[in-house]
């Protein structure tokens, strides 16, 4: 441990006797970081940067795992959100917000004709298989990335313990971009598949016409097709990613960004099939929840008034190509690499001959974040990120990437990690 992160190695110690694994979110945990070279608990935020326990200043490019688009503490979304709080936060019947923001989402959205409101991601993504389920009345589903916790996407992956083998079996998860093993998977099971879900993209492009023929697939085969924009929605396009590629889903979760912190979602589609909603079981005593309700609306509101996204594309289009002539520069194109679209791109790390891939990461992490870069390997823009901040990045990683170089070519990497080696908690994504 060193002195710089010291309150927030102690109050991990504190956490982890009434908290497991000290937090409510697996990719914020201790798990997630080299622990005694790392801050593990953050105190403010504003803007583009934060503040830890230690009272260390960071640039974050985490972004809260993706829902900070303008930044923290945005004045205009802040402001909606105090104003709805003197007329009171939740109420006995529905809000005009709910109908306020469902119409703003149908305007936007290319496949929303209605909508509901969950808290999170998951909520929408499961909504959304419920709804695919009902209405086709089949009950398999392939899965093609990271779709939340509930039992229906988890059972199939390797943190599936609790969840009965049963459930497991009715979900397939395939690989992305390979249409040959969807293929396979619907002539095994004809006419049991009842959706299609994937991230639209992630990290990884899609294939030419990959995104067209799985909408081809889907409607020959009478399988509902679901976009997981939880990501995506708000970043590529206020439309999402559908509205980016040119392709409509049936259906199509949206969160994160869309409250810029708030805790908010949506699952959107074709009225024909969100009316199921009045025979399924989707029901919450917070879905209309005002704080958050408000709160998006002034997040749509200012993405459109100010033009957000063109800035998203613009500041990490720039940050990327330094990083990129950077990593060139000290030779490290062997083992890192950057993927994605510019509003959210990652750092793909490989091994090397002296150190594992989980090991350069850990040590890229050590140094980024010595140098005042919250990051994991991540490039999750907002709009409140300056131009200083921006050179605040590229100063670090110039610093940490020399570090990187000069430990790979001595074989001094491993001897000089002095913490476990980070692992993910599953491969999510693939």
């Amino acid at each position: 441990m060193t002195e710089r992160y010291k309150k927030s190695t102690e109050l991990l110690r504190r956490s982890l006797k009434v908290i497991p694994t000290g937090s409510q979110t697996f990719s914020k945990s201790y798990t997630q970081y080299p622990v005694g070279l790392s801050p593990l608990f953050l105190d403010r935020g504003k803007g583009g940067r934060v503040w830890d326990v230690d009272g260390n200043e960071y640039v974050d490019l985490i972004s809260g795992l993706l829902p900070i688009v303008l930044g923290y503490c945005d004045p205009d979304v802040d402001d909606a959100i105090k104003r709805q709080l003197q007329k009171g936060i939740i109420f006995s019947l529905p809000s005009i917000l709910e109908t306020e923001l469902a119409e703003k989402l149908i305007r936007l959205i290319p496949c929303a004709e209605m909508v509901r409101f969950g808290k999170n991601g998951t909520d929408a993504t499961s909504a959304a298989i419920r709804l695919a389920r009902a209405y086709t009345g089949k009950d398999q589903v392939i899965a093609l990335g990271y779709h939340g916790w509930q039992d229906w996407y988890v059972g199939a992956t390797t943190r599936s313990k609790g969840v009965p083998k049963s459930v497991g079996k009715l979900t397939h998860k395939l690989p992305y971009n390979d249409l040959n093993a969807i293929k396979k998977i619907i002539k095994q099971n004809p006419d049991n598949i009842a959706a299609i879900i994937l991230e639209p993209m992630s990290s990884i492009e899609p294939l030419e016409g990959y995104l067209e023929e799985l909408r081809a697939i889907t409607n020959n085969n009478n399988i509902i097709l679901i976009f997981d924009e939880v990501i995506t929605g708000f970043r590529y396009a206020l439309g999402g990613a559908q509205e980016f590629f040119g392709v409509t889903p049936d259906l199509a979760a949206f969160g994160k960004a869309m409250g810029n912190g708030m805790p908010i979602s949506a699952v959107v589609g074709k009225a024909e099939i969100m009316i199921e909603m009045e025979e399924i079981f989707f029901s919450g005593t917070f879905g209309g929840e005002t704080l958050s309700l408000a709160a998006a609306i002034a997040v749509i509101d200012k993405m459109e008034r100010e033009m957000v996204v063109d800035q998203l594309w613009d500041k990490g289009g720039k940050l990327s190509s330094q990083i990129e002539r950077l990593i060139n520069n000290y030779q490290l194109s062997d083992v890192m690499s950057l993927s994605g679209k510019n509003p959210w791109k990652i750092v793909n790390f490989s091994d090397h001959a002296n150190g594992t891939k989980e090991e350069v990461k850990t040590l890229f992490m050590i140094e980024m974040l010595g140098n005042g870069v919250l990051t994991q390997g991540t490039h999750n823009i907002c709009y409140a990120h300056t131009d200083s901040d921006m050179e605040c990045v590229v100063k670090a990683y110039e610093k940490s990437l020399g570090v990187i170089s000069n430990r790979l070519l001595n074989d001094t990497l491993r001897k000089k990690l002095n913490c476990p080696t980070i692992y993910p908690v599953f491969q999510v994504r693939s």
